[in-house]
């Protein structure tokens, strides 16, 4: 009987695990070259930032590395192949653990990588709005009588 379905990628969670592991070398070994300009003159320079890992990076790299056009990275992700499920758990941990700590580290935007894994810092703001303790009509009268107070006698 024949399969049906698109054919796997990857057979084994251990080929999973071999393909991320090319992804990171290749990632890490590739900075992000920033175009910047140095000192009094402007002098053009390119700084090499590290290039974060990424889950829609890996699935990008793996599309890249697959010649067929109809590969669907997401099924190794969304529990749909239960073989799968804690290598595809371990992999989004440890880019999880790449972007926490390099945004902690100052190596990328702590800020965008707080927002990407879902951490914020939560600030609570409360608005007390006070009663008055006289109504207008009880402030109008209570003026009335300061004013009569303060007036001169004649």
């Amino acid at each position: 009987m024949a399969k049906v379905g698109r054919p796997r990628m990857f057979d084994s969670p251990q080929e999973l695990w071999d393909a991320f592991c090319e992804y990171r070398r290749d990632t890490k070994s590739n900075p992000i070259l920033v175009h910047d300009f140095v000192g009094k003159d402007g002098e053009e320079v390119f700084r090499q930032r590290e290039r974060p890992l990424t889950y829609e990076g890996f699935k990008s790299w793996m599309f890249e590395k697959q010649s067929d056009l109809g590969f669907d990275s997401t099924r190794y992700f969304d529990g749909r192949m239960p073989e799968f499920v804690s290598i595809s758990t371990h992999i989004k941990e440890i880019i999880r653990q790449d972007q926490v700590s390099g945004g902690m580290a100052g190596i990328y935007n702590a800020s965008l990588t707080a927002r990407v894994n879902g951490l914020v810092d939560k600030t609570e703001n409360k608005q007390m709005i006070e009663q008055p303790l006289f109504s207008m009509e009880d402030t109008k009268q209570i003026e009335g009588s300061v004013k009569k107070l303060s007036e001169p006698e004649e």
